[in-house]
């Protein structure tokens, strides 16, 4: 069992004072008539490298000597951590360089490099990405920044917790995401320390529930990827698991869809940018709303470094969940002007055309008979229903696709 306790915690708060954002702890009043509980959002993904990571980062790098800092360090990471090995070590002029799994997003890789980092692309997750590091150690000499079994890291990524109770001491539940067990080690031990009534709640991605299965003394079973990837941890770390079997009071785990309408709802509703990993607090939230419903709230936002294209593909996914996004088949006569006459009957209702194809080859319907697809932006399930009716006075056949 670790020997750590508050008190490292808060020297590492002091530490990283002035080097790291203290985050806003904000209430959300929509969230929290959503789910029925007073929820608040730790927001570390407004920390300069987009995640808490930095924290630990500092702190473990402060602690090396002269001679490890010129010899050079070595991490392996799915990205947060890496950016902010490379940014801290960067500003103290550590040589570095970083393992990420192959398919790690662009942007994390990208901003890592730009953090004069050397990046090295290994393996499809960040355990396999860890065996290559060990390689390079041996080859290289380098000293090791663990992404999150390591004292000093857990001490740094303890001090969320500090400002969380700072800011809201009358916090019940306090919900962070789980991959290796850094944050919720950390976070869990400030948290209880300091207020040992408080719940601790640990989130991790369905596909990879390594400390939810090790708390239940199940064999974990793992998915290939993830939206979380960067939760998507194999094995826990020696340090951490004792210390979350200690002072975590469960880990939970969410599904791919719960954590995408999270990352969405975090958009739309509190207009920050959450990545996968960062969201799954508040899925679960969503997902177990009566267990919760009442209690004041604490939900750390562990990071927001997602890539765009993924970001929007989750946006028009969860248009199409909506309904303010959808695709209807409508048939029409195979002659000049019905297209036009049927998109005049749409524009009519309200709804934007998004996009729209006319097929007439590959049918089976009569000559001179053809059926139009349209995507449509709407208002949602009710204004569907109407865009139909209005469809079906007209004399339309139209029927939505799913």
């Amino acid at each position: 069992m670790s020997a750590l306790s508050l008190a490292e915690v808060r020297a590492a708060a002091e530490q990283i004072r002035g080097r790291v954002e203290e985050t806003p702890c904000v209430h959300s009043p929509m969230l929290s008539q959503q789910t029925g509980a007073e929820v608040f959002l730790k927001l570390e993904n407004l920390q300069l490298t987009g995640s808490f990571k930095e924290r630990g980062a500092v702190v473990k790098l402060m602690s090396l000597t002269p001679a490890q800092r010129k010899t050079g360090i070595i991490a392996m990471s799915a990205g947060n951590h890496a950016q902010a090995v490379a940014c801290h070590a960067q500003q103290l002029d550590i040589p570095t360089v970083i393992v990420m799994p192959q398919f790690t997003p662009t942007i994390k890789v990208e901003r890592t490099r730009q953090f004069g980092a050397e990046v090295i692309l290994h393996g499809e997750t960040v355990d396999e990405a860890g065996a290559h590091v060990e390689r390079l150690i041996v080859e290289r000499g380098l000293i090791l920044v663990h992404p999150f079994d390591d004292e000093k890291i857990i001490a740094g990524q303890g001090t969320i917790a500090l400002e969380m109770l700072s800011e809201v001491p009358d916090l019940e539940v306090l919900i962070a995401p789980v991959g290796g067990g850094g944050l919720i080690s950390g976070t869990a031990l400030a948290a209880k320390s300091l207020k040992p009534d408080i719940t601790l709640v640990g989130v991790q991605a369905q596909r990879f529930p390594a400390v939810a299965r090790a708390m239940s003394g199940e064999p974990a079973q793992f998915g290939r990827m993830t939206i979380a990837e960067g939760i998507a941890v194999k094995q826990p770390g020696r340090i951490t698991l004792p210390m979350i079997r200690r002072w975590v009071d469960e880990v939970i785990t969410v599904d791919e869809g719960p954590i995408e309408r999270a990352v969405l709802s975090l958009v739309e509703v509190e207009k920050t940018v959450s990545e996968g990993a960062g969201a799954v607090g508040l899925a679960a939230l969503f997902e177990q709303r009566e267990r919760f419903a009442g209690r004041k709230l604490g939900l750390i936002v562990s990071g927001g470094n997602i890539d765009l294209p993924i970001l929007s593909t989750i946006i028009q996914r969860g248009l199409v969940r909506s309904s303010r996004l959808v695709r209807l088949r409508v048939g029409i006569r195979d002659i000049p002007g019905a297209l036009a006459a049927v998109t005049g009957h749409i524009g009519d209702t309200g709804s934007s055309i998004v996009q729209v194809s006319h097929q007439r080859t590959f049918s089976h319907l009569p000559l001179q008979e053809a059926n139009a697809e349209f995507v449509l932006q709407t208002r949602g399930p009710e204004h569907v229903r109407e865009i139909l009716r209005a469809l079906h006075q007209a004399g339309y056949t139209a029927d939505r696709i799913d």
